[in-house]
Parts: structure tokens; sequence; C-alpha cells
């Protein structure tokens, strides 16, 4: 499984580099902030790095909520399974009863208390 996944981020990043390398030249105008008096922030960026920014602004917050997500369960699951072990030792060892006496031994009967 770990072969298939490499080879999706390898084609990915393959994908997303041709993109950027193809269209670097092309410049095309941002506009950052626009407002009523035609005084916005207009940058003229390459198209493949807008494609590279926006790709990076959409998959990096949800790289880190899989992250932490991913982090989160590995603790409950270290919690659970530390919990069992707990558990498990102190079964393991019998409990402690009460000790009782054993009864006398039975005496042989005699002949002679029965005249």
């Amino acid at each position: 499984m770990q072969i298939v996944r490499r080879l999706l981020w390898a084609l990915l990043a393959l994908v997303i580099v041709a993109f950027v390398v193809i269209n670097w030249g092309e410049r095309h105008d941002v506009i950052i902030w626009p407002s009523d008096t035609n005084r916005s922030l207009l940058f003229e960026w390459p198209v493949g790095f807008i494609a590279l920014v926006f790709f990076l602004l959409g998959a990096v917050p949800t790289w880190l909520f899989h992250r932490g997500v991913r982090w989160q369960m590995n603790r409950r699951i270290k919690s659970l399974e530390n919990a069992i072990k707990a558990n498990s030792l102190s079964s393991s060892q019998p409990a402690r009863t009460a000790e009782t006496t054993p009864p006398p031994p039975e005496q042989p009967k005699s002949d002679l208390t029965s005249l």
C-alpha cells in the first residue's frame, strides 16, 4: 500500500511541476485589494506561481487537520491500550481470600465406644 501512495504523490507532484513550468512565462493580473478609487493592489504574477500558491493554500490546512486527527487518535489508542494492560495485570494476580482452617480429621471409631 505504501508504494501505491508514493506513486500517487509522485504523479501529483509531476503534474503540478509540469503545469508550473509550462505556464511560467505567461503573466496574469491579480487584484489583491479592490477599491472604488481605482487604487487597488495589482500584481502581475506568472500563472504557474498563482496555481502553486492556491494549491498550497488548499492543501496545507487539510493536511494539518489530518495530522491533528491522527495524533489525537494515536493518543486515544495508547490510552486505551494502557488501560487494558493495567486491567489485565490486576486481574492476573489471584485475589487473596480469607484463609480458612481445614476441618479436623475424623478419628477412627473404636470398638469400645459401642459398649
